[in-house]
């Protein structure tokens, strides 16, 4: 968690900026202004507290937080983390309760000092950095990824990959086959269903259109078809319809 904000502020100067990665990406963003600019840290800690005592709802939560934070939700707004904890299945109380754990409080402080401490390979690409000069941070997403097994034996491969900044996905595909060789890439999916059943969670349309390898409107088409729909900012969310349970 980098922390980006941890006191609010009256300003909200982000419509812009909003409405061009909704355009340049395709991802379900409200570029509707806000109340205010928000604090990140309450929804960071929530995360953390997650991590910590419920490790398999730790990237549910964080993927609802961001749902609802880019559909004009404040992630400092008690409302919007009650309503993440409840859609990652968590109940609010007890994320709170977490959320004023000392060890939380030192893992969440752990995690800023290493956003704000690039390896040196992130450094050499300092323009997929932020921050002030004097206190450069990875920006998100940003990957250290590290192999945990040994190698094959016929086959040595690199230990670590950095890769800092939002990448195309050729970059993060070259740097998995150079970590596990072994690995066998799976085949584009054929139909969205099966996409839609593999997440386990709502998609946008560009994410959908992304895992097929396929045309964004193609995978529109087909998603209306097979899928209900919700709607965010300049696009939205699919998911599988509910199974009608019989009388």
């Amino acid at each position: 968690m980098v922390v980006l904000r941890e006191e609010s502020s009256p300003e909200w100067p982000h419509a812009e900026g909003y409405k061009k990665l909704q355009a340049l990406y395709g991802m379900p963003i409200d570029w509707s202004p806000r109340a205010r600019q928000q604090a990140t840290v309450q929804a960071c800690r929530a995360v953390v507290a997650a991590r910590l005592h419920a490790p398999d709802a730790a990237a549910a939560l964080l993927r609802r937080l961001r749902v609802l934070c880019f559909a004009g939700g404040l992630l400092d707004d008690d409302a919007t983390l009650d309503r993440a904890a409840r859609e990652a299945g968590l109940d609010p109380a007890d994320v709170r309760d977490w959320a004023g754990d000392p060890e939380v409080e030192t893992a969440l402080r752990e995690d800023m000092r290493a956003a704000r401490s690039p390896s040196p390979a992130s450094r050499a690409q300092d323009y997929k950095l932020g921050g002030p000069a004097e206190e450069r941070r990875y920006t998100c997403p940003s990957y250290e990824l590290e192999r945990a097994a040994p190698p094959p034996p016929d086959w040595p491969t690199a230990g670590r990959v950095d890769l800092p900044g939002f990448r195309p996905i050729e970059a993060y595909e070259a740097a998995i086959a150079n970590l596990a060789p072994e690995l066998t890439r799976r085949p584009d999916p054929e139909r969205v269903e099966d996409v839609l059943a593999w997440a386990a969670m709502p998609l946008a349309t560009a994410e959908v259109a992304a895992v097929c390898d396929r045309d964004v409107a193609d995978v529109r088409v087909e998603l209306a078809h097979a899928a209900e729909f919700a709607p965010v900012g300049g696009d939205g969310y699919w998911a599988m319809p509910a199974r009608v349970q019989p009388a």
